[in-house]
Parts: C-alpha cells; sequence; structure tokens
C-alpha cells in the first residue's frame, strides 16, 4: 500500500503476486517429486487456472498468502529429503564397503550424523511465516514436520541400517528443538510494526488496564496476549449461520463455494437483456472430484504397498482438510479450501503420471495412457476457459451464469 497507494490495486498487487509465485514453487516442487519436467510444469500449470487459487490471488484475504508460505515450506523439505538421502545413500555404501568382502543385508548402527540440516531451518522458517499468517498454518508445520521424521525413517531403513528407526528419531530432537525456538521468534517479529506503532489495536491495553492480564509479563507483551484472548475467544464462539458457510466434510466436492460479488451489470455490453458480474471461489470441478478420487487410492497405496510419494501428497490434502472436520459446527467458508488446491493438483498430476507412464513400462509412455492423460488435461483447460468469467468477474448474460451453477448448493 505504500508502494501503490491505498487502494483496491495496492491492497491486492502482493496477493495477486504471491498467487503466481505459488503456481512456479509448486512446478518446481512437483518437477523434483515426479522426476519430470513435464509433469512439473502441468502441475504448475492446473494450479494457475484453478477456481480457488485464482479468485483468491486476485482478492486480498490471508488465505492466499498462507498458501504460499505452505507451499514454499513443502518445497524446502521435499528439498532437505532428497539431498538428505543422497548423503545417507553415499554414506551407507561407504560403510558396506568398508566392511570388505560380501557385506550383509542390513548394516549395523543408526546411521551416520549428517549435520546440520539447513534445508530444513529454511522450511521451519517459512512454516513459521505461514502460522503469522493464520493460526492453521499450525496444522501444516506439524504435519510436514512430521513428515519429515518419516522421511529421515523411510531412508534409513532403506539405507540397511538395523536401528533406523532410533537414527531418525534422535536426529528429530534438534529439529524440534529448532522449533520450539524459530516458530515464537518468527511469530513476534512479525507483531514489530504493531510493537512500534502507536495507533495499533489494543496496544495501549495493559497501561489502561494495570494488574489485569499476565501480570508477569512486560506491559507491552501483556498488552498482546490480551489481543490473542480476544482473536482466541472471538473465532471460538464464531458459529453465526451465514448464507454462504459450508460444512468442511464436503469440501473436497466444492460443494458451497463463495460467493465474493454478485451484481447488475446494466451498462455492461454483453449481447443480452440482463447481463451479471459475479465472482465465485470455486475450483475446477474436473479437478477436485478426480482429485478426491486420487487421495482415496493414494491412502490405498500408502497402506498396502507403503508407497511414500502417495503418503507425501496425501498428507498435504489431510492436514488441509481433516484438521477443520471437527470444527464443522462453526462459520466457516469453502475458499478456505485454496490451501488445499495445490494438494488437490499434485494428486492429480501423480494419477496422470501413473496412466501415462505405468510403473510396469518403466517410466515408458504408454500410447493410450498419454492419450487419456492429455484429454484429461485438454478438457481441464477448457472447463477453466468457461469458468473464467466467474472466476474475474466479468459482465456475462444472466443466462450464462446460470450454465456455472451445476448444483444446486453452488447458487
Amino acid at each position: 500500500m505504500k508502494m501503490f497507494g491505498v487502494t483496491p490495486f495496492g491492497w491486492r498487487f502482493f496477493a495477486a503476486l504471491f498467487g503466481v509465485a505459488a503456481c512456479v514453487i509448486l512446478a518446481f516442487t512437483a518437477r523434483r517429486l515426479f522426476r519430470s519436467t513435464i509433469w512439473g510444469t502441468v502441475a504448475g500449470v492446473l494450479l494457475a487456472v484453478d477456481g480457488e487459487h485464482v479468485v483468491l490471488s486476485r482478492t486480498a484475504l490471508l488465505d492466499g498468502f498462507l498458501t504460499f508460505f505452505i507451499i514454499a515450506g513443502f518445497a524446502l523439505l521435499v528439498v532437505d529429503r532428497e539431498r538428505t538421502r543422497e548423503r545417507l545413500m553415499a554414506a551407507a555404501a561407504l560403510d558396506r564397503a568398508g566392511l570388505g568382502g560380501d557385506p550383509p543385508p542390513r548394516l549395523p548402527g543408526e546411521g551416520p550424523n549428517l549435520g546440520f540440516r539447513w534445508w530444513r531451518l529454511a522450511a521451519i522458517v517459512t512454516l513459521s511465516l505461514g502460522v503469522t499468517v493464520k493460526w492453521n498454518g499450525l496444522y501444516f508445520m506439524a504435519a510436514f514436520l512430521v513428515l519429515s521424521v518419516v522421511f529421515d525413517w523411510y531412508d534409513r531403513r532403506a539405507a540397511g541400517y538395523e536401528q533406523w528407526f532410533l537414527g531418525g528419531f534422535v536426529r528429530a530432537i534438534p529439529a524440534f528443538l529448532t522449533t520450539v525456538v524459530v516458530l515464537p521468534l518468527v511469530y513476534l517479529a512479525s507483531w514489530i510494526p504493531w510493537f512500534t506503532s502507536e495507533n495499533s489495536w489494543g496496544r495501549r491495553w495493559a497501561e489502561q488496564n494495570p494488574g489485569e492480564g499476565v501480570t508477569w509479563l512486560p506491559e507491552s507483551l501483556r498488552s498482546l496476549v490480551h489481543y490473542h484472548r480476544q482473536m482466541w475467544d472471538f473465532h471460538k464462539g464464531l458459529d453465526t449461520p451465514h448464507n454462504y458457510e459450508s460444512n468442511p466434510w464436503l469440501w473436497p466436492f466444492q460443494w458451497r463455494p463463495t460467493a465474493f460479488y454478485f451484481e447488475d451489470a446494466p451498462d455492461a455490453d454483453c449481447g443480452a437483456e440482463r447481463c451479471v458480474s459475479a465472482i465465485h471461489a470455486v475450483g475446477d470441478p474436473l479437478v477436485w472430484w478426480v482429485g478426491f478420487a486420487v487421495l482415496l487410492y493414494a491412502l490405498w497405496r500408502v497402506v498396502r504397498h507403503r508407497d511414500m510419494l502417495a503418503l507425501t501428497l496425501a498428507v498435504g490434502y489431510l492436514a488441509a482438510w481433516v484438521t477443520w472436520l471437527p470444527f464443522a459446527h462453526r462459520t466457516i467458508f469453502t475458499f478456505y479450501t485454496v490451501t488445499l488446491a495445490p494438494f488437490v493438483v499434485l494428486l492429480v498430476v501423480w494419477m496422470l503420471q501413473r496412466i501415462a507412464q505405468p510403473p510396469r513400462l518403466d517410466g515408458a509412455w504408454s500410447p493410450r495412457g498419454l492419450a487419456i492423460a492429455g484429454t484429461y488435461v485438454g478438457l481441464v483447460l477448457v472447463l477453466a476457459g468457461f469458468f473464467a468469467p466467474v472466476w474475474v468477474g466479468d459482465a456475462i448474460p444472466f443466462q450464462y451464469w446460470q450454465a456455472h451453477m451445476w448444483l444446486p448448493s453452488w447458487i
């Protein structure tokens, strides 16, 4: 706003910038996960044309910024896992060579100490920044850092170390202690403007209410704690009925998308008697509905085959969705699922890769699978073009708007 003024452009510019950056980061992350530039590109494109992501990237709400930090933190942990696994496998090869002769299939011990993991520290800082945006960033932080420990267990076991569980557990302790220190520091740092401004909301509460609150804290921190209690109480009791509230159990199906805007546009030339301008935060149905089916398949792969890639993708989806289910009674909205969109996309791309390049072909392309995957991506893009007017608020004929309301719950 200092750059562009207190205008809609001023307060939405960085939301759009972060939305674009999120697509780029997801593309590079998918490229690492799927070992393919093609599938990384597909992932970036599918997120760029998803309705939830488009609408929230054009709107000055917190959820788009949270999505960026979630994707960035996830990406850093993927890089950390890749670098750590390479060093671990190299160390295991050296250990086997040191045994001489015919080395046993299992190596003694818990595996090497690979030193400080700077990529994981960067992920901790980035996910902490997500928490500064919205508190539910804590769910992602907890889920992804636990997943990082599971990565260690899996890789140490794959390297052949007998005490793989102990090795991963011991090395999780420094990460936990680092998180306990870094998260509060980053969170407090995000409040520096609040501390330094005379006009901040509630900044002088402690001075005006001596002897109240957490009295052993300095006045500034006492005021901050009181402010947080006010926020907590507000959200804890946020259960007033709202026309566009949605039940999180139905979020994977985009059952009740949030209408951000709807007005008649009598001055527009849309070629019809009645023109309207509307903005609906609804994800591309062909991506979201298929994505839920792929989630079920991924969970089956985790249970049946211990598929680590399936687990990696499913954890992001579940962290964004399942953590909201206990609050189904509260006033919550479907646009919260913008944090879910990247993992819906990753699951769908994972499915497309398995169809176009079946594991049985060892990376080779299946002509039939490629045709299916290409047709699906083409249909998603066509559908995105169809829904684009109700994502960006273009003036369209009223009948054309009605054609977008596929379900009664969308109206």
